[in-house]
């Protein structure tokens, strides 16, 4: 009897997570002894009723490395340390169902669970590995933020749908001579937006590591602008933050998802550029989750293929409790807690940072 891999994807989707499950569901096929099934919608379909759990194999995963999304679904809601439960009277709960659900995947007959998912995810990952599950992490998030691997999949194909944008966007306020603050997403890190500005050519990026002054960005913007004539793109991060300030978002109202929601901030820039008096025409664009969708740069389904068949081996092998992470040049296991124990930001300091600022891009701070 052949063993079990469950496979699932958890949080945000990004662009390469079906190159990831074709991955593990190709190496598995190398054996003899593995079979590969996937949970619906995160491990919610391991504790759903009647189970939502799909075979996979070779015909089923045939194609989809090029496929935007998940064909497992996804969720940032609930999950087994808190699954929503409403009461009688209307109010929601949240009860513990993680023991329950290791026993289901022990009664499936489940050896290993390969878990792709973010720094939330990964967390995760580790209290149930801590519960005795015999569980592998592989790093998903077009933010970049996890510090124990060089790149995660989904972000340089983030970047490239915003400097997409930054392009378009350069011909429409040359033709106008107008400013415009295209905002990006990233939460608390600054990667996406300062590595699409590069690339785009912005005049302005402002980035969460870096809290921008306001006169700083209205100086910047002078200097592009004689007699009512220039342009200036600036790239914005949803999580950036003015000096002395913090960043604008606000609680979800969803039930299950305890993430805060991000956004507003180019908004916010473009009535206190023309409160403090900058009278050229501007405009801000929203990019939202365009840079979420689509099909994925050659690098991230590379990227992608590279982890599932490392996750893979090291369910063959037997290695539980790490995350498979880019090290360059190598794909290298790391231990959950030395996985989420931080973020990885954009320094201040940094080569990306430094580059910038030598091309005369503001940053907003001097």
């Amino acid at each position: 009897m052949k063993k079990k891999a469950l496979i699932l994807t958890g949080g945000g989707d990004c662009p390469g997570l079906n190159a990831v499950i074709r991955g593990v569901v190709k190496r598995a096929e190398q054996t003899d002894d593995w079979e590969v099934v996937g949970s619906i919608q995160s491990f919610d379909g391991v504790l759903h009723e009647p189970q939502e759990i799909v075979e996979l194999n070779g015909s089923n995963v045939a194609g989809i490395h090029y496929q935007g999304g998940t064909i497992l679904g996804t969720t940032t809601k609930g999950g087994p340390f808190a699954w929503p439960v409403q009461g009688k009277d209307g109010a929601w709960d949240f009860v513990d169902r993680s023991d329950e659900m290791i026993q289901k995947l022990k009664d499936m007959g489940v050896e290993a669970v390969i878990s792709i998912g973010g720094d939330g995810s990964q967390r995760i990952s580790n209290r149930l590995y801590d519960q005795g599950l015999n569980i592998i992490g592989v790093p998903k998030t077009i933010d970049n933020d996890l510090l124990s691997t060089d790149y995660t999949f989904g972000y340089q194909t983030a970047v490239q749908v915003a400097t997409e944008a930054v392009d378009r966007l350069v011909t429409t306020a040359a033709s106008h001579n107008r400013v415009i603050i295209l905002e990006v997403m990233g939460r608390d890190a600054g990667w996406i937006s300062l590595s699409s500005a590069i690339a785009g050519g912005a005049e302005v990026c402002l980035i969460p590591e870096i809290p921008y002054n306001l006169n700083v960005i209205l100086e910047k913007i002078n200097t592009r602008f004689k007699k009512g004539r220039g342009h200036v793109i600036i790239v914005v991060a949803e999580g950036a933050v003015e000096q002395g300030g913090g960043a604008l978002s606000e609680v979800s109202d969803e039930i299950g998802n305890e993430n805060l929601k991000l956004g507003g901030v180019a908004h916010k820039l473009l009535h206190d550029l023309k409160a403090a008096g900058c009278d050229v025409d501007m405009r801000e664009t929203v990019l939202g989750h365009l840079q979420r969708g689509g099909t994925p740069t050659a690098f991230d389904r590379i990227l992608a293929t590279q982890f599932g068949v490392a996750a893979m081996e090291l369910a063959i092998e037997g290695n539980f409790g790490k995350m498979v992470a880019y090290q360059h040049p190598n794909i290298v296991p790391v231990p959950f807690l030395e996985a989420v124990k931080d973020q990885n930001f954009v320094g201040p300091d940094s080569a990306l940072v430094a580059t910038a600022r030598g091309t005369g891009m503001s940053l907003g701070d001097k």
